[in-house]
């Protein structure tokens, strides 16, 4: 099976794309070669410039404390599991204590580090991190890996505590919602949403299909459209019927 997310608001758009970026970092910064740390890095930046367009340690402490005092109105229901639901509440409070501890703005250690920002301005410009524009950066990379991967850990460090924030809000918000088994007919599927608000919507189907779906969704309707991919890849209208499961999640 393979997963689409569509998120149907601003703020769910901007977590699943640092999501995507963390996914990005943490391969990358395991591997050896310094071209893939110089990806790594690269994936910092891009992590700084997504974050710095909202204030998502405040929204997120908030959503952090919303969810606990959630599920703690759940404590003497007799189909909650006790056990599970301290789990939780003790991840959210380990989670929310070390974001409440991480100082200052977003990612400041890295933008106070005139070096890291001047390896930033230069990787802006299509080639333009070559040993002859930065050859400091350029001796960085000939350094051994294990030093590399050291250097960008600590410079990443500070935000970890946003990420395990981050992963933790959107884990609980993709458990918010119970798949149900749809049929697109001639390839186009159509549901009224009837004003209710949703956060994100998960699409699943069976990757051998060979179908891709569009989405586009507001508070009144939600719309699918699958397609397929030819020789070209370029999309074209698919007119079978496509089993899917969907999720609608929302806190």
């Amino acid at each position: 099976m393979i997963v689409y997310e569509y998120p149907f608001n601003e703020r769910i758009r901007t977590l699943l794309r640092l999501e995507d970026l963390y996914e990005k970092f943490k391969f990358f910064v395991h591997q050896e070669h310094a071209m893939q740390h110089h990806v790594a890095l690269s994936t910092i930046f891009d992590m700084l410039e997504v974050a710095g367009r909202a204030d998502l340690k405040s929204d997120l402490l908030q959503e952090l404390e919303r969810q606990k005092q959630s599920l703690l109105s759940y404590r003497s229901n007799p189909n909650v599991v006790p056990e599970m639901l301290d789990a939780v509440l003790g991840e959210l409070e380990t989670v929310s204590a070390n974001l409440v501890a991480a100082q200052g703005k977003t990612g400041q250690n890295v933008r106070d580090n005139e070096w890291l920002m001047s390896i930033r301005g230069r990787t802006i410009i299509p080639g333009g991190a070559c040993e002859f524009d930065l050859p400091s950066y350029y001796a960085w990379q000939k350094r051994p890996s294990e030093q590399r991967y050291n250097d960008i850990v600590a410079w990443f460090a500070p935000l970890a505590p946003l990420f395990d924030a981050l992963a933790l809000v959107l884990r609980l918000l993709r458990d918010s919602g119970g798949p149900v088994k749809m049929i697109a007919n001639a390839g186009s599927y159509q549901q009224m949403l009837q004003g209710k608000i949703y956060q994100m919507l998960r699409l699943s189907l069976d990757e051998n299909l060979g179908a891709i779906p569009e989405i586009s969704a507001n508070k009144y309707m939600l719309w699918v459209r699958f397609t397929s991919q030819g020789g070209d890849l370029k999309p074209k209208p698919l007119e079978d019927d496509v089993p899917f499961e969907l999720t609608l999640c929302n806190f």
